[in-house]
């Protein structure tokens, strides 16, 4: 696994929704190698774990990565404190990604709250072969809606609450698409009730799906088992690091 630790330029800062904050962030080298479902690790001052973010967005061209993130504690709160043109200290890219096939005619991608993000970078490569469908708490927590039309794709919205697209969870279109057929891939992050559910359609149904685990981390490169989560191969119990063998991995090798 190839990764480089530096401290980067801030380039854009934008607050997309309540408490969720998004930064483009000029790193050539990490850029150009970076790809879809793979993550950061962010070092924030006066706290000695660094913090994972996902990677949002890959522009090589320009040698730019976007990352979105919430603030959920302490540390993701000092972080949402840098400002443009601030420097921010990354170890990246990080992790295994998602399986790209240019082969594949139709494929769904499912994002449920913070783990919408990763899936914008697979919505840019699929283009109009990708359905993406998206689920938040309520409409004030909507992010990546317009980001996900610009690319091309078909726009699924579901909310918890009613409040915006569909009322209910993103396993009731993700059902349906999947009965009617012709679908060769499903990738998904989000909670892991979620992922579950989705794997399971999945697997009803013979399509091939690709998961990204949420886990709290420590180091982020494998040499600690903080992360560690119950996978299977060769039909052992075996438990693989989601810092280096994930965040994303094939769903039928999940221990559920």
């Amino acid at each position: 696994m190839k990764y480089t630790q530096g401290k980067y330029r801030i380039l854009k800062k934008s607050a997309i929704a309540k408490e969720m904050y998004s930064f483009v962030i000029e790193c050539p080298e990490v850029a150009a190698i970076a790809q879809p479902g793979q993550f950061v690790h962010i070092r924030v001052d006066g706290f000695t774990l660094r913090r994972p973010v996902s990677i949002c967005e890959i522009n090589a061209e320009k040698g730019t990565l976007r990352i979105v993130f919430e603030i959920r504690g302490e540390g993701t709160a000092v972080m949402a404190r840098l400002n443009e043109g601030d420097l921010i200290d990354m170890l990246a890219p990080l992790g295994h990604g998602f399986t790209v096939d240019p082969e594949y005619k139709r494929v769904v991608l499912i994002g449920g709250g913070i783990g919408t993000p990763p899936m914008l970078p697979l919505a840019g490569i699929y283009g109009e072969k990708a359905s993406v469908i998206t689920g938040f708490r309520s409409a004030n927590a909507v992010i990546l809606q317009e980001d996900f039309k610009n690319t091309g794709a078909e726009t699924i919205l579901c909310t918890d609450d009613g409040t915006l697209g569909i009322h209910g969870f993103v396993t009731q279109p993700f059902e349906e698409l999947a009965k009617s057929g012709g679908i060769d891939a499903v990738y998904a992050c989000g909670p892991m009730p979620m992922l579950k559910n989705i794997a399971r359609i999945a697997a009803e149904n013979g399509i091939h799906c690709e998961i990204s685990l949420e886990e709290r981390m420590a180091c982020g490169i494998g040499a600690c088992l903080g992360c560690a989560c119950r996978t299977k191969k060769n039909d052992e119990e075996y438990f693989a690091h989601v810092c280096k063998e994930g965040p994303v991995f094939n769903a039928e090798e999940v221990l559920w």
